[in-house]
C-alpha cells in the first residue's frame, strides 16, 4: 500500500503558511480522491485518511508533529527499505518558484528538516519526494529565491499571497495525476521504479 505524506507544521497559525505546502496539496488532493475525513492516530501522532485510488488502498498522513519530527509519524509504518518504495513525502522547496512542482527519488535532504528527520526514521533516502515551489517570481517566471537564514525563517513561516494560493491549487490538482499514475503503475513490486521513472519522465518538463 502506498502511503502518502504532507509535510507542514500543526496548528491553526501555520494552515495557510509556505511550510505547509505539503500539507495544503494533500489536503486539497484527499477531497479531489473522495477519501474520508481525516482521523488522529495516536501511534504515528498524525491525521490519518485511508481511501482507494482505483482499485488501490492508499494512506494519506498529515504529521501532527512539528516539521523538525515529521520521521515519527512516518517510522512505525515505513519498517523497512522495501516498504519505503512506497512512500511519498510532498513538501515546499525555495529552490522552485511557486507555481512549479518536481519529482525526484533517492536524493538528499538539500537541508529541509521535514524530509531529514524522515530520512533518518526510515534510514534510507530511497523515496519518492514531490517537491512544491514557494519562492516568489518574476514577471517572466524567474524564480526569486529569499537569502538570508532569518528572511528565509520569516518567509516560509508567512502566509501565501491570494494569487500565490490560487497557483497552489493548481498545482494540487497536478500532483494528483502525479499520485494517481504512481499508485497505479506502482501496485507490485515490479512497478515501483516503472512508476516514479514515467512520473518524472511525464511531469518534471511541465
Amino acid at each position: 500500500m502506498y502511503i502518502v505524506v504532507g509535510l507542514g507544521n500543526p496548528g491553526e497559525e501555520y494552515k495557510e503558511t509556505r511550510h505547509n505546502t505539503g500539507r495544503i496539496i494533500l489536503e486539497s488532493v484527499a477531497k479531489t480522491f473522495d477519501f474520508p475525513q481525516w482521523e488522529a492516530d495516536k501511534k504515528t501522532r498524525a491525521l490519518i485518511s485511508d481511501g482507494k485510488i482505483g482499485k488501490e488502498k492508499v494512506r494519506f498522513i498529515l504529521p501532527e508533529t512539528f516539521m523538525n519530527k515529521s520521521g515519527q509519524s512516518v517510522a512505525p509504518l515505513v519498517t523497512n527499505p522495501k516498504k519505503a518504495e512506497q512512500l511519498v513525502v510532498v513538501y515546499d522547496d525555495l529552490d522552485l518558484p511557486v507555481g512549479r512542482f518536481k519529482i525526484s527519488f533517492n536524493r538528499s535532504s538539500g537541508g529541509h528538516k521535514g524530509i531529514e528527520s524522515i530520512i533518518r526514521a526510515v534510514k534510507t533516502e530511497a523515496f519518492v519526494r514531490i517537491r512544491v515551489g514557494i519562492s516568489p517570481k518574476t514577471p517572466t517566471g524567474k524564480i526569486k529565491k529569499p537569502s538570508g537564514d532569518a528572511i528565509v525563517g520569516d518567509f516560509i513561516l508567512g502566509k501565501f499571497k491570494d494569487a500565490e494560493m490560487a497557483e497552489i491549487k493548481k498545482v494540487a490538482k497536478r500532483v494528483g495525476e502525479v499520485i494517481a499514475m504512481i499508485v497505479s503503475l506502482g501496485a507490485s513490486a515490479k512497478g515501483t521504479r516503472i512508476a516514479r521513472e514515467k512520473a518524472m519522465g511525464e511531469f518534471n518538463g511541465i
